[in-house]
């Protein structure tokens, strides 16, 4: 699977996605690093075919209105240290992938993964 990690999300969360086999990029790697606005994140996702992580709501109303991106993985823990968050996903990409099968928005909480329809 292909993930375009959002800009506040730590850069070490690419590191982690790429060690677990997937391909990832962090918006840092973009011409515009993190200033890469969302509506060319969005045509980059639809492009390159990559599930977008996000902790941006905004994401949400795009995919859901437009499509756009085509995947999206939501991050709705509210503020959580680098580590935690790391371990939550470590815990949880299986699943999270396996959702991905059948779902185009996944959403990552502290305590739960919610597969919306």
């Amino acid at each position: 699977m292909k993930f375009l990690v959002d800009a506040q999300l730590p850069r070490k969360l690419v590191d982690r996605l790429r060690a677990a086999g997937h391909g990832a990029t962090h918006t840092r790697d973009l011409p515009l690093r993190n200033r890469t606005p969302d509506v060319a994140i969005n045509r980059i996702s639809v492009a390159e075919r990559r599930t977008v992580v996000t902790k941006d709501s905004d994401f949400v109303i795009s995919h859901l209105l437009r499509g756009e991106p085509p995947r999206l993985l939501l991050i709705s823990t509210g503020n959580i240290g680098n580590d935690e968050l790391l371990n939550l996903i470590d815990q949880n990409l299986a699943q999270i992938v396996a959702a991905f099968s059948g779902h185009t928005y996944v959403e990552l909480g502290r305590n739960h993964i919610t597969i919306h329809q």
